[in-house]
């Protein structure tokens, strides 16, 4: 089952390719922009591209672009956050079966899929997971492509410096047959050694006829029928906002922002019961994913109230709004572990009340 089309981006199709056709295409590269605007899909169709047997590629008539557009060739590698396993030395069969089941689950639903939840990584088994695998011949073609969307993600590990160093080195010199493609939404909280192997891209928001036309594609369709947004097109494009993979998972996106939105309150109020009850309102560790879904969404809030404060001249509000930024990230690295939620919001406190 092909996934739902690429929509849009023609002029970074049209470099992707003269590159490609030029032998000028880096081997690792960056696609980074706004959440939503079709990075991962870029990322697979230049895959494709790239395993293509026709001299004009990607035909979408050989054999390879037939799997690549399915998700199936075999030296197409698509690595995306994923639940910790439980078994931390996990073998690297292990996390190929678990990566196969996630991406037929994505396959299934036509390659249409929400953001990944605050639970969800890139742990050091998957780039061992990459390292074995960038060092095997390709299976089927000339070459092997890998796919890291959100690398974000990427969550360093106490330990696993052997592993990061090894990915920091296939990044920047990969085999001859090898290319990898990053992708992130937030390229500013890449690992720095990353940021400076790639070769990066931005990729843009999409003009009004290109959402509209992932908006009335018969899968995209079936699947924004499962979300709380108005029927129209016009208010679906406000949504949007050039960004269409927004319009996805838009429940839990919700459900995190009004939990931010209460912490945020609970802050600003001054009531010290008050925001203990939201602290402890967060749960245990049970609720981790959650909780680290409303820590984005509270970074999302105060990026808005900055703009908005440095938009008015104020400068000092400007400046604490900066810097409670910097204590949700701090709660977020905490989040990560083996912290409960209510204990990191009750920190989370602390230091806004610092500042």
């Amino acid at each position: 089952m092909p996934i739902v089309p690429l929509y849009g981006h023609q002029q970074l199709k049209g470099r992707l390719l003269a590159a490609l056709g030029g032998g000028r295409l880096p081997a690792s590269l960056l696609l980074h922009g706004p959440a939503g605007v079709g990075k991962q899909r870029l990322a697979l169709w230049l895959a494709g591209a790239l395993l293509c047997e026709a001299g004009e590629a990607p035909c979408g008539r050989c054999q390879s672009c037939r799997y690549a557009a399915e998700i199936a060739h075999p030296d197409l590698h698509w690595i995306f956050p994923r639940p910790r396993l439980k078994d931390a030395d996990a073998s690297h069969e292990d996390v190929r079966q678990d990566y196969a089941e996630a991406i037929a689950e994505r396959v299934a639903n036509n390659g249409l899929y929400p953001r990944p939840s605050g639970a969800e990584g890139i742990f050091v088994t998957a780039v061992r997971a990459i390292v074995h695998r960038a060092g095997i011949s390709p299976a089927l073609g000339r070459r092997k492509v890998f796919v890291v969307g959100d690398a974000e993600r990427m969550v360093p590990q106490e330990g696993s410096d052997m592993a990061a160093n090894a990915f920091l080195k296939l990044l920047e010199e990969p085999p001859a047959d090898t290319t990898i493609v990053v992708t992130s939404s937030e390229p500013g909280a890449l690992l720095p050694t990353i940021r400076s192997r790639v070769v990066s891209l931005r990729v843009g928001t999409l003009p009004d006829e290109d959402v509209t036309a992932f908006i009335a594609d018969p899968a995209a369709a079936r699947a924004l029928e499962a979300e709380s947004l108005p029927p129209d097109t016009k208010s679906r494009l406000a949504i949007a906002a050039g960004a269409p993979g927004t319009l996805l998972g838009g429940t839990e996106r919700n459900a995190a922002t009004t939990s931010a939105r209460k912490i945020l309150d609970a802050f600003e109020s001054g009531d010290r019961p008050a925001a203990l009850r939201v602290a402890f309102a967060q749960g245990a560790s049970g609720a981790r994913g959650r909780f680290t879904d409303t820590l984005d969404a509270l970074a999302l809030l105060l990026h808005d109230r900055t703009r908005a404060r440095v938009s008015r001249g104020d400068e000092r509000a400007a400046e604490r709004s900066a810097r409670a930024i910097d204590a949700v990230e701090r709660a977020r690295e905490l989040a990560s572990g083996n912290v409960s939620p209510n204990l990191v919001t009750a920190a989370l406190f602390r230091a806004l009340a610092e500042r």
